[in-house]
């Protein structure tokens, strides 16, 4: 039996990696060339340009920031005894996983054998930190932080290998991310989950597993701070009026999501009451559905739709589809990743092949091949050089209804991806030199954690009684 707290070979362990990464920057990274200093005018004039522009990606990378560190914080705050662990392992968490995602994507990004970081490469470590803690979602209160950064550390790998593939080689649209963040988070945790599953007779909510007042009202923060910085998060990697038409899109499918969150809830609610888990996670929806397409010509219309339809899609599978998962294959999912991230990023390529399938030159002129870039014309004036640069999968010159099909091809095989990665990794956490957590132990701080005395616990739980 494992004495809980006691062991600090898994803390010495993540000092060790620390170090390792500190290594790995000094001798592979350094300033993008644009942020050193120049020697003459000329240059000067030369760097001028890439430097204003990402000064400009600031407020999105900071609004960005405050989702992966207090939205996803206090969103997996619901839990009465793990609010510690939720959110301070998130925390842990993404700081590493920032570190270990600029180095395993700048791989795919060298210049004369270094990793060039500017605030782009910080945007997309932070971007990649939220597919591990999505994952995170899946397995909460049942796996030790060390085998949470263990996760961090393979699934970081995989996510950057299969970013690559998706965006540079089968060149599908997914500036939101719904595709390779989202999509990839929800079914890699969900493997892993599969990998620790309970035995039959405990695939069963635990008597931990449940919220109170007052963490279900600290999650709600979690949800707003999410809620409100979401279009920052899908329109950070492009400019212009891409970024605006994301912005516009991702607000109202949110707002549609929310919405048809609360309709629905009250209707398959018992009592038909609203429940609060709906309205922390559905609500989010409209901002995963929409992601992959966020930049096309929906219009404000088609938004509220996609919108309406995640909700819908979200708070049926928090009503239906989780109890039956727990139920029937013992896969837990704590926080419901299914439905506010898995279900709503495949409507999201789903909806992004629709799209794409109807896209042309006539409805989106010169702006096509930016959004598509496989559908340009390798052999048009200004792209004649571009094929023999770099490799893509299928090649250029791609009809709509060929984009369409790359995109139903992305998310099947990011989700094959991300399910077989999920499965050795699961594979690697429960094997026996890797410290797992007992029954007794799921769904509370009190392992790893110096928490409040027994008997402020106890005044807590007379308190939540009389509440409920």
């Amino acid at each position: 039996m494992h004495t809980p707290g006691s062991s600090t070979s898994g803390y010495v362990l993540l000092l060790v990696v620390q170090v390792v990464f500190i290594i790995v920057f000094g001798f592979c990274t350094d300033y993008a060339k644009e942020l050193l200093p120049v020697k003459n005018e000329t240059a000067r004039a030369a760097t001028s340009e890439p430097e204003e522009s990402n000064l400009r990606k600031y407020p999105h990378f900071q609004d960005i920031h405050v989702m992966i560190f207090a939205g996803f914080a206090f969103l997996m705050t619901f839990l009465k005894r793990y609010g510690f662990s939720a959110s301070g392992l998130n925390l842990l968490v993404a700081s590493l996983v920032v570190q270990w995602a600029i180095i395993m994507r700048g791989c795919y990004e060298m210049e004369d054998g270094i990793i060039p970081i500017s605030l782009q490469n910080l945007i997309g470590a932070d971007i990649a930190a939220a597919a591990v803690l999505i994952s995170m979602g899946a397995l909460l209160g049942r796996t030790t932080p060390i085998q949470l950064l263990v996760m961090g550390i393979v699934e970081i790998a995989i996510f950057a290998g299969n970013e690559y593939l998706q965006l540079e080689l089968v060149k599908a649209a997914d500036v939101g991310g719904s595709i390779t963040v989202h999509a990839f988070g929800a079914y890699f945790g969900l493997a892993v989950s599969f990998m620790l599953r309970p035995k039959k007779e405990q695939a069963k909510a635990g008597p931990l597993e449940g919220s109170s007042y007052n963490s279900d009202i600290s999650a709600m923060i979690g949800t707003i701070f999410l809620w409100i910085f979401w279009p920052s998060f899908n329109s950070a990697l492009v400019d212009g009026a891409d970024q605006e038409r994301a912005i516009i899109n991702t607000y109202l499918s949110l707002a549609g999501a929310t919405v048809a969150t609360f309709v629905l809830s009250a209707l398959v609610s018992h009592e038909h009451k609203l429940d609060m888990v709906h309205v922390q996670n559905s609500t989010l929806a409209g901002g995963v559905a929409v992601g992959s397409i966020c930049n096309l010509l929906i219009h404000p219309f088609g938004a509220l739709i996609v919108g309406v339809i995640a909700g819908v899609i979200s708070v049926l599978g928090y009503r239906y589809l989780t109890p039956a998962i727990l139920s029937n294959l013992r896969i837990a999912d704590t926080c419901g990743v299914h439905n506010l991230h898995g279900m709503p990023a495949v409507l999201s390529a789903i909806f992004s092949a629709i799209y794409a399938t109807f896209a042309s030159a006539d409805t989106y002129g010169t702006s096509l091949a930016t959004i598509f870039p496989a559908m340009q014309n390798p052999n048009a004036t200004g792209h004649s050089e571009m094929e023999p640069l770099e490799y893509v999968i299928g090649g250029y010159g791609r009809s709509g209804a060929k984009q369409g099909a790359f995109q139903l091809m992305a998310i099947g095989l990011t989700m094959a991806i991300a399910i077989a990665g999920g499965l050795l990794t699961g594979l690697i956490l429960k094997s026996p030199s890797v410290r797992q957590l007992e029954e007794h132990e799921l769904h509370k701080d009190d392992a790893f954690w110096e928490t409040p005395s027994e008997e402020s616990k106890n005044t807590t739980d007379t308190n939540e009684s009389t509440h409920q």
